[in-house]
């Protein structure tokens, strides 16, 4: 049946998928022997499968989309006899186009065989052994392949080759042992997270099922990682959060029961447990139904407390509102709301309705331009782009936008030119008002949304994995949040009597606030550096110098006859028109690939194959998702991460130290962020040698965290 549908697989998906994929094998296969074939005895084989980076073959259970398991089909001599696959315990590898879970290897697996030796082999003979090799190795494709191998053997009375023992050593290390265990499951009346809906991605809840390992020493141990790979699908939901926690006498896992397990007489498949000191033991077992007694349940984790697929709703949005009311002490931000504030300050005890009509203007505009945002993402994500939180800033010509308008902004603080409401001093219609503040709300968001907030990242993260209404739902809260101080300020009847009485400090408080927009536009322009080299920085340099020239002349010429008014704006627009011409250089600029992030010596570029060849190697290793404008990031990396007692421990402990750098587009950066429910840098994973899962840690980093982690 097999053979079948790989021979339709190859007739009809090769024709499709060749305009995709390259012909290149994706799997390189090879048979190894353990040593000399002794009469009578048993012979350990391997078959070693050299995956592409990016793609995987399929354990057993292949998991929830559909794919084949390794096949292998022997040609040998009489009386040899082959058994079965040995299987090693696989890894999860999410498809997040599908919202499933497929189980199986990636970069280098050995697959064993016992051969059994006829006792009549003799000493001294060759004997070559063939087999047949078929395996189905996916992407985000899948591409059938196979191939013919032959092992010549020795027949003789030696051992195992010496220069294999480690080899074979590590790969038995991977074999599942029958538990000694009593082990047994139960259905229980708790909603757990439940498969998604193939169409809108929105989940809804599944009954859970736990599953109880009747062990006090395992209480005493306390697995740092716990997982289970059932040996037939749909008995669980494969993508769905898992759960450990403690009865009395064992550990009890939690996960969402799959169609079914309700009619289930037993549930055989692998647990994996990882030890606190990144040893992995995985365990053969087959539970029987039975009463599962109570358990304590740690909290899901994310890293901020929450899993990004159990998050509810409710839950997300607050987050989203705190995350939200953090961005307002932004440097960039701050100026813009004081000058709204003291502007609203005019108008306090003598025009109530302005102070209102401009408090929901600005909180519209706020409010508004979140949705906008948030719908941008969805739309990009729908479409296939690999995009997050911050995306925007991705872009060298977003970049310089974003330089040159809070240099305007800081021009027009320090009185090179007014053009309006933004400055305090102006008298505004309540029209004028009212739009005056819409659009300050939209700059507040504008320059606010790059930054990143340390509580709504999970929230972010949430809401870009689900449907379209409950994203812009969370990005509402995002907007609320933001726009919360100026509601209290303006609709809270007193709050503005903290503002002092308008007067000639006004004047000089206004042009104090220009220097936060003047190190902001300093600070995007080190961006610029990073992401282009010094050239970009050439034209955005030259950009801001025409920009100036532009506001003095107009500031000069205005009060002009009409003449000379008309030669100022025809020098002012010439001058726009030379900066924009320079920023547009910007398009060409070639992406600079250093990594953002120097505080680590030796540290290298992270990708999801030298993540797996550091973890094959038992290496630990720091992964720092970064990005040049996340000023957490920034911050994190001169407080914690760049300590001499931090970098110490790093190299004592040879700890690799992968940067994941955003700061340019980098969909693996992106794969990274999604698959542990994060829209946007930083976020900090550290994997210990042998450990199944990472130790996520929290987005504000001090040294004594980051010390604990590897420890």
């Amino acid at each position: 049946m097999k053979r079948l549908f790989l021979a339709l697989c190859l007739l009809f998906c090769a024709p499709a998928l060749a305009e995709e994929i390259d012909r290149a094998p994706k799997v390189a296969a090879r048979l190894v022997a353990e040593g000399e074939a002794r009469p009578g005895a048993t012979l350990w084989l391997a078959l070693e499968e050299r995956i592409r980076p990016g793609w995987h073959t399929y354990w057993v259970n292949p998991g929830e989309v559909g794919g084949i398991p390794t096949e292998i089909d022997w040609t040998l001599p009489a009386e040899w006899k082959p058994s079965d696959i040995v299987w090693p315990y696989p890894k999860r590898l999410p498809v997040p186009a599908l919202k499933q879970m497929d189980y199986g290897y990636e970069n280098k697996v050995w697959l064993l065989t016992k051969m059994s030796v006829p006792a009549s082999a003799r000493p001294g003979e060759d004997v070559r052994l063939k087999a047949h090799v078929s395996y189905l190795v996916c992407q985000n494709v899948c591409v059938p392949e196979e191939q013919a191998l032959e092992l010549p053997v020795k027949i003789g009375t030696g051992g195992p080759d010496p220069t294999l023992a480690r080899d074979f050593a590590l790969a038995r290390a991977r074999l599942p042992i029958d538990s000694s265990w009593p082990v047994n499951f139960a259905l229980n009346k708790t909603s757990c997270v439940g498969k998604a809906d193939p169409d809108t991605g929105k989940r809804g809840t599944a009954p859970c099922l736990d599953l109880r390992v009747a062990a006090p020493s395992l209480v005493a141990a306390h697995p740092k990682a716990v997982d289970f790979f059932p040996l037939e699908s749909g008995m669980v939901i494969g993508d769905a959060p898992m759960r450990t926690g403690y009865s009395d006498d064992g550990l009890v896992l939690r996960v969402s029961a799959g169609t079914k397990s309700a009619a289930a007489k037993a549930l055989t498949g692998v647990l994996v447990l990882t030890g606190n000191d990144g040893s992995v033991q995985a365990l053969n077992i087959k539970a029987a139904p039975g009463a599962v007694p109570a358990a304590n349940f740690a909290p899901p984790e994310n890293g901020d407390g929450a899993t990004a697929d159990a998050l509810p709703l409710w839950l997300a949005m607050l987050l989203a509102a705190i995350g939200g009311l953090i961005l307002n002490i932004m440097p960039c931000v701050l100026p813009i709301l004081a000058m709204k504030a003291l502007a609203m300050a005019r108008h306090a005890g003598s025009a109530r309705k302005a102070v209102v009509e401009e408090t929901l203007a600005y909180a519209a505009g706020a409010v508004i331009s979140f949705l906008a945002l948030g719908l941008a993402l969805v739309l990009l994500r729908a479409g296939g782009e690999a995009v997050g939180w911050g995306f925007q800033m991705q872009s060298p010509l977003v970049v310089a936008g974003f330089c040159l308008l809070v240099f305007v902004i800081g021009l027009n603080l320090s009185g090179v030119f007014e053009v309006g409401s933004i400055t305090a001093g102006e008298s505004l219609t309540h029209k004028g008002g009212a739009a005056g503040a819409f659009f300050t709300g939209v700059l507040a968001v504008a320059v606010g949304a790059p930054c990143t907030m340390p509580v709504g990242a999970t929230a972010m993260g949430f809401a870009l994995t689900q449907s379209a209404a409950t994203a812009l739902l969370v990005f509402l809260a995002l907007g609320v949040g933001f726009a919360l101080p100026f509601l209290i300020l303006g609709l809270v009847p007193g709050a503005l009597a903290f503002v002092p009485k308008p007067g000639t400090w006004m004047l000089r408080f206004k042009q104090v606030l220009a220097f936060p927009m003047y190190g902001a536009a300093a600070f995007l322009a080190w961006v610029m550096t990073v992401q282009t080299g010094a050239n970009g920085l050439l034209f955005l340099f030259a950009a801001l110098v025409t920009l100036a020239l532009a506001a003095w002349v107009w500031n000069a010429t205005r009060d002009l006859s009409a003449r000379g008014r008309a030669i100022g704006a025809i020098a002012v627009i010439l001058l726009l028109l030379l900066a924009g011409a320079a920023v547009a250089q910007l398009k060409n600029a070639t992406p600079n690939a250093t990594a953002s992030s120097g505080v680590m010596p030796n540290s290298e570029l992270y990708s999801a194959a030298r993540l797996e060849e550091l973890r094959t190697q038992n290496r630990p290793v720091f992964v720092d998702a970064t990005a040049a404008w996340c000023i957490s990031c920034l911050v994190n990396e001169q407080t914690s991460l760049s300590r001499p007692s931090v970098q110490q421990a790093f190299a004592q402990k040879k700890i690799a130290y992968l940067v994941a750098d955003w700061t340019n587009r980098n969909p693996e950066g992106t794969a990274l962020l999604t698959k542990h429910g994060r829209a946007g840098p930083p976020l900090y994973l550290y994997y210990a040698p042998g450990a199944a899962a990472p130790a996520v840690l929290p987005q504000v980093l001090t040294p004594s965290i980051v010390l604990d982690a590897i420890k």
